[in-house]
């Protein structure tokens, strides 16, 4: 085993004994060399050191005896999608998870060493990468063009240099991407850290690059991108480095990606579907496609989860809190736009300081409690102020009701409770509505005797919102309340039954949307 030596210069002072000799040392990993450093194969000025997290000072003189390294590629017997193959070469589909060719921190378990076992002729080849004309991350899964002796070697690398080989990935990326784009931002290794590649300028070692997305479906919440990429070059982590510059890091990737946007994957999402190539000898052109595995079909979908938001409203006295009631006694996440306001009314609350700043002073007591029939009032002499107040609470209903659904985003269904959604002006298409119906001349009855509230209170109050009919009209569903509790709670499994129907014919148009997109065929769709 050979021994090296070592200065630490002042730029090196300070660092990990395993990191600075990691450095000095690139065709060794830095478990190897940790691995050495715990076997007594290091000295720092000649004394013998087994810590790898030893802080060096400058001046010291490090000796180092390294690891043996295996040279010999030995076949081993392993899987191999052959997607193309021929007496001169061979397109093969690559498994996320499986290196392409040994290195430092992985001498073996490769797909050379698979495809050794296969076509033993690769070993009569020079050099330690038999066969590889250009390579995949281990956790990037796709095609990839292996040849089977030199002169194809050779032929397929200048096909390669002059940009003749057409390359063309899926990517999921973070975010909203743009419909259409490129980068051409230079890239080189990470002065930072040695295992990165970044964007680099030219003049400080990067080298160029190009790459070009088109995207081809964006996530109902528009948290992510499903994108064809095709590179016009070949630089290490090309499109992982441009994408995440972009502001769009893939999806499970660990090393370019925040943490948050790391966990959402098993691996980066990243996928060589599209391999064309003018064949080197026959002249033919090759045009070969693989659908992604499944792991990415499986994170394709779950971005495509979107929470089923349904409001319910109805005028007073229809029976909208009863079903609430029904609702989140069956364990689902609800909203009450009422219980808001009341919070808002509490004593010395939002609405007692905004009346006192808006002529409302005789309807707040001086406890700051505020008096319900002295406002009542009020609100009839002065319909302004009236008006002012619901701005107000309605701003306020509605940020909490935003936040409330974006707490339950994980949920399969959440209710809201709105009696004005429709007259406040909250309509959106991502929202279901659900009117409970029933006639004026019931409701009124309810109001009267459950409420105690008189019937020119009832009027008055119901005259504030839009008709029933024209609620119900409005409103994607109609749940008929006219009966007694029994059967509003058979309406509610109705209800429950209808929207859950609906979420799985939108999962299902999901699925059959991107099954198109990534290729993919009954036996493996999403």
């Amino acid at each position: 085993m050979p021994e090296v030596f070592y200065t630490v210069d002042d730029h090196s002072a300070g660092q990990r004994l395993d990191r600075f000799l990691a450095c000095q040392n690139p065709q060794c990993s830095r478990s190897q060399i940790t691995e050495a450093i715990r076997q007594g194969l290091c000295q720092v000025d000649t004394a013998c050191k087994k810590r790898p997290d030893l802080r060096l000072k400058a001046g010291q003189t490090i000796s180092l005896t390294l690891p043996e390294l295996q040279t010999e590629l030995a076949a081993e017997e392993g899987p191999v999608d052959i997607c193309f193959q021929d007496q001169r070469l061979c397109v093969v589909n690559k498994p996320a998870g499986l290196t392409v060719h040994p290195c430092p921190s992985c001498p073996e378990h490769t797909l050379i060493q698979r495809l050794l076992a296969h076509f033993p002729a690769l070993a009569h080849m020079q050099g330690a990468r038999p066969g590889i004309v250009h390579r995949l991350d281990k956790d990037t899964s796709g095609l990839l063009l292996v040849a089977f002796d030199d002169e194809t070697r050779l032929a397929i690398s200048e096909l390669f240099a002059k940009r003749h080989v057409r390359k063309e990935y899926l990517a999921l990326v973070s975010g909203e991407c743009a419909e259409q784009g490129e980068c051409l931002q230079p890239i080189g290794r990470d002065p930072q850290s040695r295992i990165k590649m970044t964007v680099l300028p030219e003049n400080k070692g990067g080298k160029a690059a190009h790459s070009q997305w088109q995207r081809l479906w964006l996530a109902p919440d528009k948290q992510t991108s499903l994108l064809a990429v095709r590179i016009h070059t070949g630089r290490t982590h090309q499109i992982r480095v441009h994408m995440a510059h972009l502001g769009h890091p893939l999806l499970g990737d660990k090393l370019y990606a925040p943490s948050s946007i790391a966990h959402k994957a098993p691996r980066q999402m990243l996928h060589a579907h599209t391999l064309s190539f003018s064949h080197p000898w026959s002249g033919e052109m090759i045009t070969l496609h693989v659908p992604p595995p499944a792991d990415f079909c499986k994170t394709a979908l779950n971005c495509a989860h979107q929470l089923q938001k349904v409001v319910i409203t109805g005028n007073p006295g229809s029976g909208k809190s009863s079903l609430t009631n029904i609702l989140q006694n069956k364990g689902f996440a609800t909203f009450s736009a009422d219980a808001e306001v009341k919070k808002l009314y509490a004593r010395g609350g939002q609405v007692a300081s905004w009346l006192q700043g808006h002529g409302g002073r005789d309807v707040v007591s001086g406890n700051g409690e505020i008096l319900r029939d002295a406002l009542f009032a009020l609100f009839k002499a002065n319909p302004l102020v009236k008006r002012d107040l619901e701005t107000m609470l309605h701003a306020s209903v509605h940020e909490a009701l935003l936040h409330f659904f974006a707490s339950h985003a994980a949920d399969q269904v959440a209710f809201a409770e709105i009696p004005l959604f429709f007259e406040c002006g909250w309509r959106d298409s991502n929202i279901l509505t659900v009117c409970v119906f029933c006639p004026q001349a019931e409701r009124f009855s309810r109001l009267l005797k459950n409420r105690g509230w008189s019937l020119e209170k009832a009027g008055t109050i119901d005259s504030w919102q839009w008709p029933e009919t024209k609620k119900a009209q409005a409103s994607d569903l109609v749940l008929d309340n006219r009966c007694d509790l029994a059967h509003l709670e058979r309406e509610a499994e109705h209800l429950l039954h209808e929207l859950c129907q609906r979420r799985q014919n939108a999962h299902e148009h999901t699925a059959e949307t991107l099954a198109l997109l990534l290729g993919l065929t009954k036996e493996n769709s999403v």
